[in-house]
């Protein structure tokens, strides 16, 4: 179970890939992901989330408040500003541009910390951005969406906070309050080397859910449908990392908190807005789309980036 977590967690753009081909041709194999399922599957990804995290975790936000202070405003404004700005040059129908802009307004997602690490950015600070912007999820998801999305339709703020608050904040308190009280028992350390397996498979499943939604639309509509979206998500990601860069440069930021804020702010918490899509535009089940596009091309481009930051020098200083 230990080397199936493990490949799972090295491949799992390619995992995430294949279930969506996989059910694109057989759309009844995840019709289950729905409604309260798909919230409880999110909420148990964040709950192996809090099983990672530690005190000392936290603690980074109490000694290093003006690095999480930029990030977390980089984070918060670059994202839905970009989102925002794409809906209008690409001029995205209501639907698309719903999942675009709830893409750009959700936390930064919990592979980026992995990414970090895997070129030697500084984990510590990554770690920091992502309980930070997880954080402050509640409240700023749903402002910002009012803000850029108010005009194409009504948003239920109230909802959606309390709706971020029971699928991230508590399954986070309950992974870390398991993590404070059984971290010295012997078998603890195994159920956590689970959890990067658990993970992956749970996005899968969120993943496999859209693609059984929006299958008639994509067989309606062909691959231009996809390709268009995608092509909005592509911009929407690279901006994000290239502009994080540029966040950390003006910061005067060392290249590992460099490489760090880039990555912590191109990669966002997609599964959240998938699950927020379903939940607050069924009526526009094309807002899961671009959510669901993300989930997967997320991971496969911070991992080219992670690859690129490697090959510009192996040790940032």
């Amino acid at each position: 179970m230990k080397r199936l977590s493990s490949w799972l967690a090295a491949n799992a753009s390619l995992f995430i890939i294949a279930i969506a081909v996989v059910t694109f041709f057989v759309p009844d194999l995840f019709v289950w992901v729905r409604g309260t399922t798909q919230t409880v599957i999110l909420g148990i990804i964040m709950l192996t989330m809090g099983l990672t995290l530690t005190t000392d975790d936290f603690r980074i936000l109490a000694r290093r408040p003006l690095d999480i202070l930029i990030g977390a405003c980089a984070q918060f404004f670059i994202m839905p500003c970009v989102a925002w700005l794409l809906v209008r040059v690409f001029q995205l129908e209501p639907a698309l541009a719903l999942g675009i802009l709830l893409v750009g307004c959700c936390p930064g997602g919990v592979s980026s910390n992995i990414m970090s690490y895997l070129c030697h950015g500084d984990v510590a600070f990554s770690v920091g951005m992502t309980c930070a912007s997880t954080l402050l999820a509640p409240v700023m998801t749903p402002m910002l969406m009012e803000l850029t999305a108010g005009e194409i339709i009504e948003i239920d703020a109230i909802g959606m906070f309390l709706n971020i608050l029971i699928v991230t904040i508590i399954p986070v308190a309950i992974g870390c309050f398991l993590n404070y009280t059984y971290s010295r028992n012997a078998h603890f350390p195994t159920i956590q080397s689970l959890m990067p397996g658990l993970s992956v498979i749970c996005l899968a499943c969120i993943v496999g859910g859209v693609v059984s939604t929006v299958h008639d639309d994509l067989v309606a509509r062909g691959l231009w449908l996809f390709l268009w979206t995608f092509t909005v998500v592509f911009c929407h990601n690279t901006l994000g990392y290239v502009l994080g860069y540029t966040a950390g440069r003006l910061a005067r930021f060392n290249k590992a908190k460099k490489r760090t804020i880039s990555i912590e702010v191109g990669m966002q918490n997609a599964g959240l807005a998938t699950v927020l899509a379903g939940n607050f535009f069924a009526a526009q089940p094309l807002a899961v789309l671009p959510c669901a596009i993300s989930c997967a091309w997320h991971s496969i481009s911070g991992t080219i980036l992670a690859g690129i930051f490697l090959r510009s020098g192996l040790r940032p200083k």
